[in-house]
């Protein structure tokens, strides 16, 4: 399997098309899965906002004010919320409007000019659907788009690449009614791999080196029709809420 990053020199904007820049940039083939950095296509959607425009209310006021945060950017954290699961040591930690538990929302200053901030695309799984169509359009190859962002865990250190739009394959690999090693039939077991490509993704990718695309070669999957709801593990079998 090979893991080759695309670098893209001009900082990405609504005039863009994203699939021609990509195409421009590299050589595509069948079996193809490409990673696309959320950050680009926020840019690319018009989901950025300017500070100076935002209004906060008295709940983003005293929020801002206790965990020592600019009440613009809580602002923008309520209103992408759905409800805050957890608010300790100056970390909010909300369930956005889209279904993801992670921090601030999505809510983004990295990669930006002062006084400005991302948001996460309204609907990932169609960002990463025109992606497809388009590649597929212009070039006659079918791939796989994964959106991917960093999420942190509520039981490991550190953050890791995750998918947060997917069209083209199945998101798990469910091993569930086969055999293990021993003859015993695995019922539980079900891979994360659209998690696990976009985390293998961000070893190329990083923050700093203008690299928004990424292509994963040689990882056999089918082609199917699934959105990031697969993935999304409901309130009621979750044990961290």
């Amino acid at each position: 399997m090979q893991i080759i990053p695309v670098h893209i020199k001009k900082e990405i904007d609504s005039s863009d098309n994203l699939s021609d820049l990509l195409l421009n940039a590299t050589s595509i083939e069948d079996g193809d899965i490409i990673v696309v950095a959320q950050k680009i296509i926020s840019k690319n959607e018009g989901r950025i906002v300017t500070l100076s425009s935002v209004s906060p209310s008295l709940l983003a006021e005293g929020i801002a004010s206790q965990y020592k945060k600019d009440p613009r950017i809580v602002e923008l954290v309520l209103s992408e919320t759905k409800r805050i699961v957890r608010m300790n040591n100056g970390i909010i930690i909300v369930e956005t409007n889209h279904g993801f538990v992670c921090a601030n929302a999505g809510v983004d200053e990295s990669n930006m000019a002062e006084g400005f901030a991302t948001l996460l695309p309204i609907n990932s799984d169609k960002s990463a659907e025109n992606i497809r169509k388009s590649v597929k359009d212009s070039s006659q190859k079918n791939i796989a788009v994964l959106i991917s962002d960093t999420f942190g865990r509520p039981f490991r250190m550190g953050q890791t690449n995750c998918a947060i739009g997917i069209s083209g394959m199945a998101p798990l690999l469910d091993y569930e009614g086969t055999l293990d090693s021993f003859q015993k039939i695995l019922r539980v077991t079900e891979i994360a791999v659209s998690d696990e490509l976009c985390a293998a993704a961000e070893l190329v990718m990083k923050k700093t080196t203008k690299c928004p695309f990424v292509i994963i070669r040689g990882y056999s999957f089918d082609f199917e029709d699934h959105g990031i709801e697969k993935i999304i593990r409901s309130e009621n079998e979750d044990l961290f809420r």
